[in-house]
């Protein structure tokens, strides 16, 4: 159950439009983590067709395990809740994240996780997508 707690602070968070939802007073703190109009790599972020459809993950990646290569056709959010995490590009670019850090991942660009760590990566993970649409891709074997 604290897990689900924690999930529900962080989607309301991350969810929060411009004009803050919710007014900060003694009670209620408000914490911007990530407002952006681009991924982490400087490109635009732009939204699929179709009807919309959010999904929201809590993905644990134990310490010196990968996600091996893939990419998201589709714009995702991320914050690392626990441990270290090193995202890198094919072209050699490299983020580390730290637990509390945020970011707009890569958009139909292969990229690899990585626990650079010694306890597990938790993160939580938002894909903006559309009904149908895959949230990611396997990199294609190369012949």
């Amino acid at each position: 159950m604290p897990r689900l707690k924690l999930f529900a602070a962080l989607a309301a968070l991350l969810c929060l439009p411009p004009a803050m939802a919710l007014e900060q007073n003694n009670s209620v703190k408000v914490a911007t983590v990530l407002k952006t109009q681009s991924s982490w790599d400087g490109k635009p972020l732009a939204y699929p067709e179709g009807q919309a459809e959010v999904t929201g993950m809590l993905i644990e990646i134990a310490p010196g395990g990968e996600t091996g290569w893939h990419l998201h056709p589709l714009p995702s959010f991320g914050m690392v809740l626990e441990g270290e995490l090193e995202v890198q590009l094919k072209d050699g670019a490299v983020k580390r994240l730290k637990a509390g850090e945020a970011l707009a991942e890569v958009v139909n660009t292969l990229h690899n996780g990585r626990n650079t760590g010694q306890v597990p990566v938790k993160l939580v993970v938002f894909y903006a997508g559309a009904v149908g649409q895959a949230l990611s891709k396997k990199e294609a074997p190369q012949p």
